[in-house]
């Protein structure tokens, strides 16, 4: 499908374990699915929630590197590579849409997990280029969604915007030996359900001040970065668009695969 004169949807990807990027499973197909039903992006920008920085930056290199930032897995993953091109040109379009505060351009980072281990069932050529924008860990949620509105009109030239992280996700408290299993707490149930009603509402007030929502949040998001990509997403969203949402799972009790398809 072309693109011009098109804009293009934004995509919210639960990525959970970093094993997603080899396996096959329902989790996978469903990203495969995602991109099938979309029109083709000449580029991506993916928020991750694993390049955490103080101020904010993007990617601006011509060959990002693939980051195994993860440890404890099998030898298999640590051999993947995504060797998607960069685009530097969009790192500087975006830089300049960017008023909320002074991004910069980095040639360091590459492509880390939160990113690549989604993108890869997407687009598994690595053919279609692919930057980052790091997220700010000393600037509060409204922040991070007013700067994720600041990107939209990147939407109407080809480029599609992934935020990735999982809205439910407690590390501490996953059920390692039931990883596999599509179970959830009480409270992170409570939590999902919550945030799905909130998003489909186009509630958005709510989800920022998602510190204000209770236990079940509070337990569901102790730390915000694999939250924050959402509010980028949702920043995004026009009035007459709608929303889907697949993946919707939980895993091991403490997190959740839920994902957020704006079109």
């Amino acid at each position: 499908m072309n693109t011009e004169n098109t804009t293009m949807p934004v995509l919210f990807l639960g990525h959970g374990n970093p094993m997603n990027a080899i396996e096959k499973n329902t989790f996978t197909e469903g990203f495969r699915k995602a991109a099938e039903g979309i029109p083709r992006p000449k580029s991506i920008l993916c928020i991750s929630a694993h390049w955490e920085t103080s101020g904010t930056y993007l990617t601006a290199m011509q060959k990002p590197r693939t980051i195994h930032d993860f440890g404890g897995f099998p030898e298999e993953l640590y051999k993947v590579q995504y060797p998607a091109p960069g685009n530097p040109e969009l790192a500087a379009e975006a830089k300049g849409l960017v008023t909320r505060t002074r991004a910069e351009l980095d040639t360091d980072w590459g492509l880390d997990h939160g990113c690549w281990s989604v993108i890869k069932h997407m687009y598994p050529d690595a053919d279609v280029p692919v930057i980052q924008m790091s997220l700010d860990y000393g600037k509060k949620p409204d922040f991070h969604y007013e700067l994720g509105g600041e990107l939209a009109s990147l939407r109407k030239k080809g480029v599609l915007i992934i935020g990735s992280g999982n809205l439910v996700h407690n590390l501490r408290m996953v059920n390692w030996r039931r990883l596999g299993e599509n179970f959830g707490y009480d409270w992170a149930l409570e939590a999902s359900e919550k945030m799905k009603k909130y998003i489909l509402e186009g509630n958005h007030k709510e989800l920022i001040n998602f510190r204000s929502q209770g236990e079940a949040f509070d337990l569901a998001i102790p730390t915000a970065e694999h939250f924050l990509p959402l509010l980028y997403v949702l920043a995004l969203k026009e009035k007459n668009e709608s929303i889907e949402i697949f993946n919707d799972e939980p895993v091991g009790g403490s997190l959740t695969m839920t994902s957020v398809l704006v079109s």
